[in-house]
């Protein structure tokens, strides 16, 4: 017998000792390290025994122990007294006592826990492991809830007490036999059977959490998801709704990805009755559906291209069912590309409008819409040449269709003049070219197809000059900014048609701008001139900045609405003032005064007010004198909405919300959501009440309760077990 001690009592001897063949899994397998304090070698029955500070590593996993016995001929290792195992997964065992292999993947243990991946954590009163990948317990615990570290004797939120339980590492998997849910220690749930991933599993087929719901219209509602992992790169979500009142619907989920990019789908369908769509005399059931989706590759480095789908089987289904509140659904077909300074893109557009005076014959269909811009390198002065062009094909079923076809040249040069004064020069020439079908002239007479052009040159002076002083820490600035244009009068003849210029409405964005239409189809024409002032502030703590400004006109543009903030030589005043002072105050206030009266024709204000983890927001529309072309599907001119966001105590949060028409038409809406989340698990409760009303879209009040426990639903499998 030969025994070994160190001078030291605290030193730590290491050596390796290479594993009997029994254990051996290949002649290249590591050999074992041992460290411990003490070591004493048995050469007669060939059995080490180690005490102090033990630790073993082999084949990735670890264990430490007070004393180890390990028994060569055997293949044993026997560890006890504060004896933690760490697996190659990350999963760490805690006992008191374990008889292990030698290789440390089979064995069984005492009474001991197991720390899983999220801190979710297993306890049993004793268990196995066999094949390296079964671990088998009896009379188990699980949970990922914390314990209350002043009484961690009392049962967590919530666990699964199981008879059996069997944790298969290889496929990642928790299966229990006859288990029972309980909350804060109470049963509320037996399963004979139950199954769902560990917590390292990110994801797997199987039930996601259900949500329950009731509407004053659908009456009491359920959907319970099931996901389905397909491969690495695809999945689906089978979702249907069961309904009181509306029956079954179909809803699921569709989503794919690749190494150029990736697309999905979503849908939903279901039979109604015939008084359930706006045609109430219909007979029988209809079917009612909707599809959604997008799609993104790429083409290569600086180019890719996809789509967007949106279209729903008539205007209410989506609101009624509760899947979106739009009133425009927009699909698009698309590729895109960049290099250097230039761009080039194609584009399809298709519509549908679920308002009720929408008409599907006059929405028009857009395809193709071809775009490019190009920019030259600047010349040792800044100076550069761009280049645009534009191709829009636009197609109706009823009433007029267009073909545009756009291209502009322009020249740009900046200056910077002594005393820190910015001037940039641009001059333009641009031709546009309309061919015209289905168009209408007095008393309804439809005109044959024509073409029509135009050929406008335009001229552009802009001046800045900023101006900067610190004091104490704050910046303070102020920007005189001036911008001058020229162009013919009598760009916007009646032969060409305006299909992208309409809803115009002067704000402090197109102060500077050459072409204050958002579109090609109108032109300003004559002299102009903008000018304003930028006033700002910033500091340490907070940000702030000012921005008033005027349009002058040489002549008065008959193509503006008058209600838009022009009318004569002079446009009203725009502004907007952005002020954040602090992290708890942000405040955008846009506003448009009556050149004449200073009376307010336009405001809107933005703001939100709190710390990140109680706030209050509050947003602001009023509109003295909207222009003739703004679709207001609220026919509201004076609108509010307020919404708050408080941390109660501990993990509750509530919010609340509320919409009022301060025009006459009352509430819109208003409700409020309760939330409790902590490490495991998660409530919802949510409310709101809708006042509005359209075709077979009636006032409802809305109730959706969400119960989240974590690892479970995300999947959980409630499947039988198989045969």
């Amino acid at each position: 017998m030969v025994r070994w001690r160190p001078s030291l009592p605290v030193l730590l001897a290491c050596f390796a000792i290479a594993w009997p063949a029994a254990a051996q899994q290949g002649e290249d397998d590591p050999a074992a390290a041992l460290q411990a304090e003490r070591v004493h070698y048995d050469r007669a029955t060939d059995v080490v025994t180690a005490s102090g500070a033990v630790e073993i590593a082999w084949g990735g996993r670890v264990l430490r122990a007070d004393r180890l016995v390990w028994d060569r001929p055997r293949d044993s290792v026997v560890a006890s007294g504060h004896v933690v195992l760490v697996e190659p997964s990350g999963e760490v065992l805690f006992t008191e006592r374990a008889q292990l292999s030698g290789d440390l993947r089979d064995g069984t243990v005492a009474a001991f826990h197991v720390l899983l991946a999220d801190d979710a954590r297993l306890a049993a009163a004793g268990g196995k492991r066999s094949e390296g990948r079964f671990t088998e317990m009896t009379r188990a615990l699980y949970s990922p809830c914390r314990l209350c570290p002043e009484s961690p004797q009392r049962p967590p939120l919530w666990q699964i007490r199981a008879r059996r339980v069997v944790h298969d590492n290889q496929e990642k998997e928790l299966v229990y036999r006859d288990a029972v849910m309980e909350i804060f220690g109470l049963p509320v749930a037996w399963m004979p059977w139950l199954a769902h991933p560990d917590p390292s599993v990110e994801r797997r087929s199987g039930f996601l959490t259900p949500r329950y719901g009731s509407t004053t219209v659908l009456g009491q509602t359920l959907q319970i998801p099931y996901y389905l992992d397909l491969a690495p790169h695809r999945d689906a979500t089978i979702a249907p709704i069961l309904t009181q009142e509306r029956g079954v619907v179909l809803a699921g989920q569709y989503r794919q990805r690749g190494h150029s990019g990736g697309w999905q789908l979503d849908g939903s369908a279901t039979a109604a009755q015939g008084d359930d769509r706006k045609d109430r005399g219909a007979a029988g059931r209809q079917l009612r559906w909707h599809i959604e989706g997008e799609g993104l590759w790429r083409w290569e480095r600086e180019a890719h291209y996809g789509f967007d789908l949106y279209r729903a089987s008539d205007d209410t289904y989506l609101d009624r069912y509760g899947f979106d509140g739009a009133d425009t659904l927009t699909s698009r077909l698309y590729a895109e590309g960049f290099r250097a300074r230039s761009r080039a893109s194609a584009e399809g557009y298709v519509f549908q409008g679920l308002r009720p005076g929408d008409d599907s014959g006059l929405i028009p269909v857009v395809a193709p819409l071809i775009e490019l811009d190009y920019a030259g390198d600047p010349d040792r002065n800044g100076a550069f040449f761009t280049l645009a062009g534009n191709a829009l094909a636009l197609t109706r079923r009823d009433g007029q269709s267009s073909r545009r076809l756009s291209l502009e040249g322009a020249w740009r040069r900046p200056w910077l003049l002594p005393g820190g004064h910015l001037l940039a020069f641009r001059t333009a020439l641009r031709g546009d070219a309309y061919h015209v079908d289905g168009a209408t002239a007095g008393a309804g007479r439809v005109l044959r197809p024509y073409a029509s052009g135009r050929l406008r040159p335009q001229t552009s002076l802009a001046w800045r000059f900023p101006l900067l002083r610190d004091s104490g820490g704050l910046q303070q600035s102020i920007e005189p900014i001036a911008m001058a244009a020229w162009s013919p009068r009598g760009g916007n003849p009646e032969r060409i048609p305006n299909e992208d210029s309409h809803n115009f409405e002067l704000d402090e964005t197109d102060l500077f701008s050459e072409n204050r239409f958002s579109g090609l189809d109108r032109v300003e024409g004559g002299l102009r001139v903008g000018y304003g002032l930028r006033l700002g502030l910033a500091g340490a703590d907070g940000h702030g900045d000012l921005v008033l400004g005027q349009v002058w006109r040489r002549r008065v543009d008959a193509a503006f609405d008058a209600r838009g903030g022009f009318s004569g030589h002079l446009s009203d005043y725009v502004g907007r003032l952005w002020l954040n002072p602090s992290h708890w105050l942000d405040l955008l206030y846009r506003f448009r005064l009556a050149r004449d009266d200073l009376d307010f024709r336009r405001s809107e204000l933005g703001m939100a007010l709190g710390p990140g983890h109680t706030r209050l927001a509050l947003d602001y529309i009023r509109l003295q004198d909207a222009t003739g072309d703004v679709i207001d599907t609220e026919d509201a001119r004076e609108q509010i909405a307020l919404r708050a966001r408080l941390a109660l105590a501990g993990a509750w949060t509530l919010s609340a919300g509320w919409r009022e028409d301060l025009g006459g038409g009352g509430t819109i809406s208003y409700g409020g959501h309760l939330a409790w989340q902590n490490e495991c698990f998660a409530l919802g409760l949510s409310g709101e009440r809708r006042f509005t009303r359209s075709l077979d879209r009636s006032p409802e009040t809305v109730l959706l309760l969400t119960l989240h426990f974590k690892t479970l639903g995300e999947p959980l499998l409630f499947s039988p077990p198989p045969a």
